[in-house]
């Protein structure tokens, strides 16, 4: 399994940018988006990919890229591309690089052979970093060995819904990813991203929504976004710079959440190490190693997103609390 630090890699807000754009690849390291990846796969035109592996490369050399998880997706393992994006991109800019994503994954052997690739490159070119992956289900056959994909390398880091392909694989009648279903009776991804949710959990993974391809209807965005963090996904793609701010504004704790979190942290750290208790009021309710649990959740994502504290503990627990 990666370890920890890794895997806090900040994702509220996970930017595409076509590898094919010089112009929006120089302004991606300005925006305030957690991570930016850039794109070699389905938003470059077959004939514009080798160029784009020399855009990307540039991009990554020159650009402020500090504070941000720094992301490159390759073409699919059953593509002619897929093997030299990893190659010109590890041996030129492996150091600049924190993960490869890898679309359309179906199978714990395609992850196995660009993490294998990984290995060589990084060993011949005396790389001293391990760079991790980010695996995308698009596909039917991809839901069905989810499992075994998310458990297929320990450079794996997150599970990434990709509602496009998806609906193409399942036949579903829509032509634009990321809406609600008109005539169905509720989600009709839940199951879905129930599924890849719990691989990523049981991997010990994050997990990432897909886009929402209606770039200018900020309030339908913000409504699939919440839902997708009301599960307990850890971020979501933005299409446009226009979508940034409302992904970290969603998935980030509002300062209740924070400071509750945080202070029942606090409360069951001193009942357990110092009153010797196992369940402890705080407030009006009672707390135990569960609620500890989904504390801890809550609170490494407001640290994450740079929340300070500004309630104490006592604002939560005295008798008249409302916490």
């Amino acid at each position: 399994m990666q370890d920890r630090e890794s895997l806090l890699r900040p994702r509220r807000s996970c930017l595409s940018v076509p590898g094919s754009s010089p112009k929006m690849l120089a302004k991606a390291p300005g925006l305030p988006t957690d991570e930016v990846f850039m794109d070699l796969e389905d938003s470059v035109a077959p004939g514009a990919k080798e160029e784009a592996r020399g855009n990307v490369v540039q991009a990554l050399k020159e650009g402020d890229w500090t504070g941000k998880t720094v992301v490159v997706r390759v073409n699919g393992v059953y593509t002619k591309w897929c093997y030299r994006d990893v190659i010109h991109v590890v041996e030129n800019a492996g150091d600049l690089v924190d993960c490869l994503m890898i679309p359309k994954v179906e199978r714990a052997s395609d992850v196995a052979f660009v993490a294998e690739l990984l290995r060589q490159i990084e060993e011949s070119t005396g790389l001293d970093k391990r760079i991790g992956l980010e695996v995308q289900i698009e596909t039917a056959t991809g839901l069905a060995s989810i499992h075994d994909i998310a458990h297929a390398s320990e450079r794996t880091e997150t599970l990434i819904f990709g509602p496009a392909d998806m609906s193409a694989s399942l036949g579903l009648p829509a032509v634009t990813a990321g809406l609600p279903m008109p005539g169905y009776p509720g989600d009709h991804w839940h199951h879905v991203l129930m599924t890849i949710l719990i691989a990523a959990r049981n991997a010990g993974l994050q997990a990432i929504d897909g886009p929402y391809l209606v770039i200018k209807d900020l309030d339908g965005f913000r409504e699939m976004a919440m839902r997708s963090r009301s599960l307990g996904y850890d971020g979501k793609w933005a299409l446009h710079p226009g979508q940034v701010d409302v992904l970290n504004e969603v998935f980030t704790p509002t300062q209740d959440e924070y400071d509750k979190s945080e202070a029942i942290l606090d409360a069951y750290r001193h009942a357990t190490d110092v009153d010797m208790q196992g369940a402890v009021m705080f407030g009006n309710e009672m707390i135990d190693e569960a609620s500890r649990k989904m504390a801890e959740q809550l609170a490494i994502r407001g640290r994450a997103a740079g929340l300070s504290r500004q309630r104490k503990l006592e604002d939560f627990t005295k008798p008249e609390g409302n916490g």
